[in-house]
């Protein structure tokens, strides 16, 4: 392939934009701390990452891939401090001590199974369950649709995080096609676009914030 020789550049990129992804989570706990509350704010994106970073590095691990296991090492860690934010504010910690046991009951279910499958099937089968869950998580702020619609506003979509994402998502795809790997092509492919999809919502439906800022401008304007 053209791009094999770029390999190395491209992997490095993929790794070092994951890793700065992962840190726009710091913008959303920054407001998390002014507000003193996490009314609002979903977990699940925290949550998720650090749910499906240990699988992703346990795939990485049977990939024997560095650049994978570098970002997930690193994903985890910044996923699990954003996690100890989220829950220090949280108003109801009940609701989320009950998704961090679900959670970690899940993961665990996928990690027994990475053991005791056979070595041959391993590979295929569990990089088929680490892409819907990958899909998933970073379909999941479209759960909010109905209400975005409703209210006009995308204010409880992680802005930082999606177009993070779609940086992430392309730059992945480039390194799985590079490495011929069709787990990593399909992922990033689809991810891609849900990424590009969500942040047309920005657009179509600004938030409030967003609104306001217009609004003083032109007043200054007149």
């Amino acid at each position: 392939m053209v791009l094999e020789q770029y390999k190395e550049i491209v992997g490095s990129c993929a790794m070092y934009t994951t890793m700065a992804q992962m840190l726009a989570g710091t913008v959303i706990c920054k407001d998390i701390y002014k507000k003193g509350t996490t009314k609002g704010v979903d977990p699940m994106p925290f949550l998720g990452g650090i749910g499906l970073c240990i699988l992703m590095l346990r795939y990485a691990l049977m990939l024997n891939d560095s650049t994978m296991i570098n970002v997930n090492i690193f994903g985890l860690s910044t996923n699990i401090i954003y996690m100890i934010v989220y829950y220090y504010y949280a108003p109801n910690t009940g609701e989320v001590l009950t998704l961090i046991f679900k959670t970690t009951i899940f993961v665990l279910i996928f990690l027994v199974y990475a053991q005791i499958e056979h070595p041959e099937n391993v590979e295929f089968r569990f990089g088929l369950v680490v892409t819907i869950l990958l899909l998933l998580l970073i379909a999941s702020p479209l759960m909010h649709l109905k209400q975005i619609i409703k209210t006009k506003n995308t204010e409880i979509l992680p802005f930082p995080l999606i177009f993070m994402g779609t940086l992430v998502s392309f730059q992945w795809l480039l390194y799985g096609l590079i490495i011929n790997n069709v787990f990593i092509i399909f992922q990033n492919a689809v991810g891609f676009i849900l990424s590009i999809a969500q942040l047309s919502l920005f657009v179509i439906f600004p938030s409030k914030n967003s609104r306001a800022a217009l609004l003083s401008k032109e007043r200054k304007e007149d």
